[in-house]
Parts: structure tokens; sequence; C-alpha cells
């Protein structure tokens, strides 16, 4: 099975919605509750120029989207100009083939390129997966917020993963 990655279109947005919803209604990988609409995701996506990168995985046998990853501001504030925070959601079907990896090899490598200074990801403290992914890749766990979050009925701590990117 061959997986491309390629910038996301505007097209790409329903996909990406339903992915991201999936994890919405299922797990606590991330903190929001109510899904998402395709008009907030177009948006979102809008939003999403390219300083922020969104990239798609692409199922080379069957053209079909299965991932996505993105590199978002950090903060509004223009003193963190040179941090983006990453998000990768793949497909629960094609999860555990190397799709994560390749997908955050390249996002790093596109905040390099950019010029950002460092990648944080912040990550449920319960979700091993996406923690040894960032990991793998070099991140380092730079903080915690212990008892932060609350999602389906459990309480949830904030790890906070970064990767400096440049000096």
């Amino acid at each position: 099975m061959g997986i491309s990655l390629r910038a996301a279109k505007l097209e790409d947005a329903g996909v990406i919605n339903d992915i991201y919803n999936h994890f919405v209604n299922t797990c606590t990988c991330t903190w929001q509750e109510s899904p998402s609409t395709i008009a907030e995701r177009e948006a979102w996506m809008q939003q999403h120029d390219e300083r922020y990168p969104v990239v798609v995985a692409v199922d080379d046998e069957n053209g079909a989207v299965v991932g996505w990853g993105s590199l978002s501001s950090m903060s509004t504030r223009s003193g963190w100009r040179y941090t983006v925070e990453d998000s990768i959601y793949i497909h629960p079907a094609y999860q555990g083939r190397g799709i994560g990896r390749k997908m955050i090899a390249e996002l790093i490598a596109r905040a390099k390129k950019l010029g950002y200074r460092s990648v944080v990801g912040i990550i449920s403290g319960d979700q091993p997966g996406s923690l040894g992914l960032h990991r793998a890749a070099g991140f380092e766990e730079v903080g915690r917020l212990r008892r932060a979050g609350e999602k389906l009925g459990r309480v949830l701590d904030a790890v906070y993963m970064q990767l400096e990117v440049r000096s």
C-alpha cells in the first residue's frame, strides 16, 4: 500500500472534517466535544495559508484521503510567530501503517522550510500512540498540565511536547 502526501485543497474539507469528527465523537485525542460543521472546517482551511499548511495523506491505490496533518499558529500574539502547533489525524482503518510517521516528518520539514523555531504538540496524556509518535520524531516533553481537561467522563492531563527545528 502506497501513501502519498500533498497539500490539502478546499475540496478536501469534507473528508478532513469526517476524519476529525470521528475522533471528536470517540476519543480524547482532541478535547473538542461537539463535531465541527463543514462551514467551520472550510473557514479553518482558509485560515491555513502557506504559512500554516494542511497536508493530506492519500491512498495511492484508490485516491482516498486517509489522514491529515497541519501546522497552526500557537497564539495570535506576535511574540509566538516562530512557534507552531502540529496536529495529525489518521483514519482508524489506516492507523499503524507508518502514515503518522510520514506525516510528522513532512510537517517538521515544512516547519524548517518556513523558518519556524519550534513545533509543539499538545497531547492528551492518555494517548500513548501520539506521545510515542512525537517522541520518535525527536520531540521532548517540556511540560504537563495536570488534570487540565475532561472529556468522555475522564479527567485528563495535557502534555506539551516540543521539537526545536532551528536555534
